[in-house]
């Protein structure tokens, strides 16, 4: 076990861990994929991501006849685990694994617990992907670095969380997806949204079609990477509502990248504030008022005061 100092927002410059990152969300979307394979389609692809748990990040419990079986991510320990409903369990270290010898390991346990299950072996929305089976190339685990961002992502998680309190309205769950790589939840209108045009690198036209079939507030934790390197807070609208881009977010710091056509909140500048939590906070709550009054949402009957423990919502 790590015996590293714990920062409540510590710091993970993208440069310091860029390989032992990719390394991880590929382990992620092999573990991804088998969720898929095995779980029944849910709107908006839910029924693929992963979920922040106590140690790292789990799969919850996933169908296999008439037992389940559940694959966590121990970043903690540093190890995965299996763990099924009648219960047998396998596990393994994650430290000097590339992606293929994951992915052969991973296998192997799955079969010496009897579970038949088979998935494309091409990593999705990544340019440039290899077979999962022939990656030797990924094999960075920096655990220091992993640590911390188990951490950031708790801290996300229980954030977001609250204020998903805050929505009458269909909301997603507060989600990992191992696709783009993020922590994310999602606010709905209920209204329908146009096609989505697709173009996703390496993923099928017809999942983003899927995806965002009604209309969106967006938000969520990226560790960075191409237009935007270095960690960040997102909010997007889909479709995007005239206005929305123009509008005024907090904290100050926070910007509209037109590459991304997101507001950005840079990580470093809500862990070195006084107030994190406030300011992470802040960039939710605003983002989405954005797209809410530029798009015309009936925010009477979608919103309500944030929850409270043990406080039963007022009518």
């Amino acid at each position: 076990m790590s015996n590293t100092k714990q920062v409540s927002w510590p710091e993970l410059p993208t440069a310091a861990w860029r390989d032992t990152c990719a390394t991880l969300h590929l382990w992620t979307q092999i573990v991804g994929k088998v969720r898929l394979a095995k779980s029944p389609w849910l709107n908006h692809s839910w029924h693929v991501a992963l979920y922040v748990a106590a140690r790292g990040l789990t799969t919850s419990p996933i169908p296999d006849g008439i037992r389940t079986f559940q694959i966590d991510f121990d970043f903690i320990d540093h190890i995965l685990r299996i763990s099924t409903s009648d219960g047998a369990e396998r596990q393994f270290a994650l430290a000097g694994l590339s992606v293929a010898s994951f992915y052969a390991a991973m296998l192997a346990a799955l079969r010496e617990l009897g579970i038949d299950v088979a998935i494309d072996e091409m990593p999705n929305e990544l340019p440039d992907p290899i077979r999962f089976s022939e990656d030797s190339q990924h094999r960075s685990y920096d655990a220091d670095a992993v640590r911390r961002f188990f951490q950031i992502l708790s801290n996300c998680d229980r954030l977001f969380k609250q204020f998903r309190t805050g929505f009458l309205g269909k909301a997603s769950p507060v989600h990992f997806f191992w696709g783009s790589f993020d922590l994310a939840v999602t606010r709905f209108s209920g209204r329908t949204a146009p096609l989505h045009p697709g173009g996703v690198p390496n993923l099928p036209d017809s999942v983003a079609h899927e995806a965002y079939s009604h209309e969106v507030s967006s938000a969520g934790f990226w560790p960075g990477g191409g237009a935007i390197d270095y960690p960040a807070f997102y909010s997007y609208a889909y479709p995007e509502p005239a206005g929305f881009r123009s509008a005024k977010v907090r904290p100050d710091a926070a910007f509209f990248s037109e590459s991304l056509s997101e507001f950005i909140l840079p990580y470093d500048v809500a862990r070195i504030s006084g107030d994190p939590d406030q300011a992470v906070l802040e960039f939710l709550q605003s983002t989405y008022e954005a797209a809410a009054i530029a798009a015309k949402w009936d925010r009477a009957a979608l919103e309500c005061p944030l929850g409270r423990p043990g406080v039963v919502r007022p009518l």
